[in-house]
């Protein structure tokens, strides 16, 4: 840390903090005697806190934000120059580097054509939502209307999002919830459902096949769209069986049901060798959102990105005031998010970091499947890139999980070694039990060793 603060400085920071601001996923009781965390500095993979500790951050900004790293001059200098020159101007009208982004995003993703602008993963999709009831009242007598979503997904923390919300600890206290939601069971063969049968089919023809049960339970002309992740994030990273998508994609199509693929966690980058995880999987979406790693945290943007098909169902003659896609978000309109997504993209580029995420990604999961082999309280290691979990358990042959208490404390032993990682937590209720891994796309194998390492000193320490 350059200490251009004074200690003065910095104590009125913490104090301003803790009297006024309201944290994200906190309680806050403990902070009337202790202090809040103050991050005050970044640079690459590394992170200072109040007191000049640096910290190695494994989950990029907190959230699987920060994918190009910290202190990039040259997005914060595009962004600086923007704003100079047009900081903002209502998404009923274009900008350039609104115009040019769409462009660069788009030649990224064969099949899609189109980019609506807003500023949050839940708003994008919020946005897709409104967009297939819409479609539901427009070309089917208002009748497919109901958004199928998965067990242990997560999609946003509005209303909207939190009712297809698959993680019942963030939705409870927050109901009534809006209707027309429906579940579909999750895809996790290390936990599979206890029908399934491998001698009569593959995992993941069976947890793509319990989806086309909900649509005829609930009837094939009601349900309009189906949002997932393309690897499950939040819920404990969970990447789909071999063979689940290519499934779901047929069986959207049998009975005309819009795909929705959230890649709020996943998209840029984060997954390796391809731009967005759908495109690991050869699926063809309707829509694809994404937010976080769009500009790596260094201004807010998101996107909802449909097909043609799509755009087309909301183009009607202008004597009909209903039929477009009537929806505003103010701050869609700001320059400064397309601006650095634009410098973003092209350092992942220039730099070579979809690779790079796929070579590091390969070894943090040796390294991870080393540590299964160590400690018998690791059950499971799994992701994909630079998107890892180890799930924790006190006894392998059960499953038995552990505590969410015993996952906070090895949190808590890497952070003591210099390391932040992420978990499971407040989520699915009784299996909290994963630790999450999603370090900035730029990690070098110095960087993956340090983190599983301090893993492993964690794991000694709460474990034994």
């Amino acid at each position: 840390m350059d200490g251009h603060l004074s200690e003065n400085d910095i104590s009125h920071v913490v104090d301003a903090d803790r009297a006024h601001v309201w944290h994200h996923l906190i309680q806050h009781k403990p902070f009337e005697t202790g202090e809040p965390r103050v991050i005050i500095e970044g640079k690459g993979m590394r992170v200072w806190d109040q007191h000049g500790k640096e910290f190695l951050d494994a989950v990029s900004g907190g959230v699987w934000t920060v994918n190009v790293g910290y202190g990039r001059e040259e997005i914060a200098n595009a962004v600086r120059d923007q704003l100079v020159k047009l900081n903002y101007f209502a998404g009923s009208a274009g900008s350039v580097p609104g115009a040019l982004f769409s462009e660069k995003l788009i030649s990224k993703m064969p099949g899609m054509t189109r980019v609506y602008y807003c500023n949050s993963g839940s708003e994008a999709n919020e946005k897709a939502f409104k967009m297939i009831r819409q479609i539901a009242h427009k070309r089917y007598g208002g009748k497919k209307t109901k958004i199928l979503y998965r067990e242990r997904d997560y999609h946003g923390g509005t209303i909207g999002t939190m009712s297809a919300g698959g993680q019942d600890e963030r939705v409870m206290q927050y109901g009534p919830l809006t209707p027309h939601f429906v579940r579909v069971p999750h895809c996790m063969e290390y936990r599979a459902q206890a029908e399934w049968d491998p001698a009569s089919e593959s995992y993941g023809e069976f947890a793509a096949n319990q989806i086309e049960e909900v649509i005829l339970r609930e009837g094939p002309d009601t349900v309009g769209g189906l949002c997932l992740e393309p690897v499950t994030a939040g819920g404990g990273v969970i990447p789909p069986p071999e063979g689940y998508w290519q499934r779901v994609q047929e069986i959207c199509r049998k009975y005309d049901v819009l795909l929705h693929i959230d890649e709020v966690v996943c998209g840029i980058g984060r997954t390796g060798t391809h731009w967005f995880g759908y495109q690991h999987y050869g699926i063809e979406p309707d829509f694809v959102t994404m937010a976080k790693g769009v500009a790596s945290g260094y201004a807010a943007i998101a996107c909802c990105v449909t097909t043609e098909r799509v755009f087309e169902m909301f183009k009607d003659e202008p004597e009909d005031p209903l039929n477009y896609f009537r929806d505003i978000s103010t701050f869609g309109g700001c320059t400064a998010g397309p601006a650095a997504a634009l410098e973003n993209m092209r350092i992942i580029e220039d730099e070579g970091l979809l690779e790079n995420t796929a070579k590091m990604g390969d070894r943090m999961l040796g390294n991870l499947q080393a540590l299964m082999e160590k400690h018998k309280v690791v059950g499971d290691v799994r992701g994909k890139g630079l998107f890892l979990g180890a799930e924790l358990v006190a006894d392998r042959a059960t499953k038995e999980p552990v505590s969410e208490k015993q996952i906070a404390q090895v949190v808590a032993e890497c952070g003591a070694q210099g390391v932040i990682i992420g978990a499971t937590n407040r989520s699915v209720p009784g299996l909290n039990n994963v630790l999450c891994f999603s370090p900035a796309l730029i990690a070098t194998p110095d960087d993956i060793d340090q983190i599983t390492k301090a893993v492993d000193v964690a794991l000694t320490r709460v474990f034994g």
